[in-house]
């Protein structure tokens, strides 16, 4: 298949870039240093070109993710990095043989993983993101508590979320070093053998946690493109031109299937206005002509996807692969 063969708007995966970014992050964190998050991509085809690079253990955000991980036979070492309140059908995964482990930040969500099977827990922290996690002074304790409930505690994890997208990479290292200050002290409590933290913008910066949660580097965005990475912009959404006016033209793409919460999204040699539910408004020098393709740079990678059904993996204007987005849902 061609990609002037696709309906629009499609997700394309430019299966180069997407190669370059795999070895890259391979190469700077090797084996267990990187536990990928599906999050980024919700694809169990690209998961397993992860695992190949030699990446046993996987970060999710959903039970739907742990139970499409392990029926695609990517269950070694699932980490749930999110607070669970009904915990039943994660633990009928790690009876059907999945290894699994969710985060805990309160005596409420230790007994519910407790109560639903779940053998294995992380101590979540809050390091500085005002999201989950327990205050850093009290890891020690809920470690204890989970241990008298017959949970075995695996370590730590701290998410730096509030840090990974700054451009100033003084200020992200300044401010990693800090975050990180707090989960190091705080596993020293805790113990187990898991500091988990980080993201695709510190990769690099984080040195103290045992393993790093990256998942957009492998297809990237517009947010990330911004911070000098050695990571190539791999996902694009294709878009048709459906109507030209004076000084403006129209693309089939919108609110729908890009993830805009990091603003706008790009367009080669174009400037993008606004985007309504079905449309994307943008000014060129020439203008396209109705039925022209383009390509858009989504500033966010992680929901755009979530909206999509399947990647189409691209050498060229050929559709080599095609990659169901099969990990959507809860």
């Amino acid at each position: 298949m061609r990609i002037e063969e696709l309906q629009t708007p499609a997700l394309l995966v430019d299966g180069t870039a997407f190669a370059h970014n795999l070895e890259t992050m391979s190469s700077a964190l090797p084996g267990p240093r990187l536990r990928p998050h599906v999050k980024a991509h919700k694809c169990t085809a690209l998961a397993a070109r992860q695992a190949a690079m030699g990446h046993p253990g996987f970060t999710c955000a959903t039970i739907r993710e742990m139970e499409g991980m392990a029926a695609a036979g990517l269950g070694q070492d699932l980490l749930l990095a999110n607070e669970v309140l009904d915990t039943s059908r994660l633990g009928a995964l790690a009876r059907s043989g999945a290894r699994v482990t969710v985060a805990v930040d309160s005596e409420a969500t230790i007994e519910a993983a407790a109560r639903g099977g779940v053998p294995e827990v992380v101590v979540d922290l809050n390091v500085g993101l005002p999201r989950c996690g327990c205050a850093p002074d009290d890891a020690g304790r809920l470690a204890e508590l989970a241990r008298g409930r017959g949970l075995e505690v695996r370590g730590v994890m701290g998410y730096e979320g509030h840090v990974v997208g700054l451009e100033d990479r003084a200020q992200r290292t300044e401010l990693v070093g800090q975050c990180m200050e707090l989960l190091v002290k705080a596993h020293a409590a805790v113990g187990g053998e898991l500091v988990s933290a980080g993201g695709t913008g510190t990769y690099d910066i984080n040195t103290w946690a045992s393993e790093i949660q990256a998942g957009s580097y492998a297809l990237m965005d517009t947010a990330y493109g911004k911070l000098d990475l050695p990571f190539r912009q791999a996902l694009e959404v294709l878009a048709t031109v459906v109507s030209v006016s004076p000084g403006w033209a129209v693309a089939d793409c919108g609110l729908k299937s890009l993830g805009m919460d990091h603003g706008n999204p790009t367009i080669d040699g174009a400037s993008v206005w606004f985007c309504s539910d079905e449309h994307l408004t943008f000014s060129a020098d020439p203008l396209p002509a109705v039925g022209d393709r383009v390509r858009v740079i989504p500033g966010h990678v992680d929901p755009t996807v979530a909206y999509h059904e399947r990647l189409h993996v691209v050498d060229g204007h050929d559709v080599v692969e095609v990659w169901p987005v099969d990990l959507r849902g809860w």
